[in-house]
């Protein structure tokens, strides 16, 4: 007759503390992966941050609502890259803790079924958790296993301390060539998307645009120097919640509606139908107009030397759109800014029908609003927008122009434009 293992005492530490089953509660964390007591602690306080941030508070707020210093929910933010997904979620369910552990511990010494002992353990445990663990943690000695809670807690710990190699930093590769396109200000999703299309029977050059960021992103992640945050759309070196665009004011006289613009303009079905917005740079002495097709989402850049007053801008503006041909030349959608003012003529001298946005809707130009923030990569907010020459315009817009686009099937603006204007040549 074989004889129980004698039971250890039963306590139960707060469900925060740091638990793993072979995995970290999270990729970056302040003081997550500690031992004992510390570690319970450090950890619940920064999954209890990150829970507030996860749910839309800032930083400050989320501190305070975990009862954290926000020096300390600052250090956890940055060591994390910003990025939500890197930190440890308060209470998670889905590891074990100790506690847990430790009523495993006294199961097993007592020779209960793992579906007994997973009733002692948080709602959701299923007895092949508790097989699972006991396999893993456990020591078979003669055909039985034997589990302690703390050696258990110290293995499940080490293993989440022996990080998997990032990719790019094995890969030299890769690395160089995802470098090399980050510095052209291609985004870490246009990288990843065309990796498939240069190298389609090279498996070992795959990266996915979420491990791009993380190396960038998250100190000692991968290999990817810091400063190449600067090509990113955002220029940012942390993650940060997106804000909502503040409005924009002026209303016009005589305008056509958006809603009264055609539905294959809407669609996108036919080409030749334009988004316009302007730019605006230090203290908004300096403007750069942007026109974005909405078909193939190719850019031109429109300088301002004269300003924005409405007869500099109809200066500017009417000559670009009436040497376009006619077929590119069916619409042209703007906001309801006073730049506009004498958007009648505009219409006649370029021969080009002008819808308006509803006010405050700058969702209705979204191919324009989307290309205005790419170019802030290139005219930083602040800048002097006067000193950009007719030249760097049209460098910065070959650029835009020369980036593969998602919606476009990772075909580039110009390939889409030049396929356009060829089929219409034939």
């Amino acid at each position: 007759m074989r004889t129980a293992l004698p039971t250890y005492p039963r306590f139960r530490t707060p469900k925060s503390g740091a638990d793993s089953i072979g995995r970290r509660n999270g990729s970056i964390c302040g003081g997550c992966c500690g031992e004992g007591g510390a570690s319970a602690g450090a950890e619940g306080g920064a999954g209890g941050v990150w829970d507030g941030i996860r749910s839309g508070l800032g930083l400050r707020d989320a501190a305070a609502a975990a009862g954290v210093h926000r020096h300390q929910a600052e250090v956890w933010f940055r060591e994390a890259g910003g990025v939500p997904g890197n930190g440890p979620v308060a209470g998670r369910g889905r590891y074990l803790q100790l506690w847990e552990r430790e009523e495993i511990a006294a199961g097993v010494a007592e020779g209960l079924a793992y579906r007994q002992i997973a009733a002692r353990l948080a709602p959701g445990r299923t007895a092949s958790v508790v097989s699972r663990e006991v396999r893993r943690n456990g020591l078979l000695v003669r055909g039985r296993y034997r589990y302690r809670a703390v050696a258990a807690q110290m293995r499940a710990e080490e293993r989440a301390r022996r990080p998997k190699p990032a990719k790019l930093a094995v890969n030299g590769g890769l690395r160089a060539w995802v470098q090399g396109k980050l510095e052209q200000n291609w985004s870490p999703e246009q990288i990843s998307a065309r990796l498939v299309v240069e190298f389609p029977d090279c498996p070992e050059m795959r990266v996915s645009h979420e491990t791009i960021y993380q190396a960038l992103y998250v100190q000692g992640r991968g290999a990817l120097r810091r400063e190449l945050t600067a090509h990113l759309r955002t220029g940012r070196a942390l993650r940060k919640p997106r804000r909502a665009g503040g409005a924009r004011a002026g209303r016009l006289q005589g305008t056509v509606n958006i809603s009264e613009r055609p539905a294959e303009a809407a669609d996108r079905a036919v080409p030749g139908h334009w988004e316009g917005d302007l730019i605006a740079g230090q203290a908004g002495k300096s403007q750069i107009g942007t026109l974005v097709e909405r078909t193939t989402r190719y850019t031109m850049l429109v300088p301002m030397p004269g300003g924005k007053s409405a007869e500099a801008f109809a200066a500017a503006l009417t000559p670009v759109i009436a040497d376009l041909p006619a077929s590119l030349r069916r619409s042209l959608t703007w906001d309801q800014g006073k730049e506009m003012a004498r958007h009648q003529q505009i219409a006649v001298d370029a021969d080009v029908k002008i819808y308006f946005c509803d006010p405050h809707s700058p969702w209705q130009r979204p191919s324009n609003e989307n290309t205005n923030g790419l170019l802030r990569q290139y005219f930083p907010k602040g800048s002097d927008l006067s000193k950009i020459t007719p030249g760097r315009l049209r460098d910065v817009a070959d650029q835009l122009n020369g980036r593969p686009r998602k919606t476009l099937g990772w075909k580039t603006p110009a390939e889409a434009m030049a396929e356009l204007l060829g089929s219409q040549a034939a």
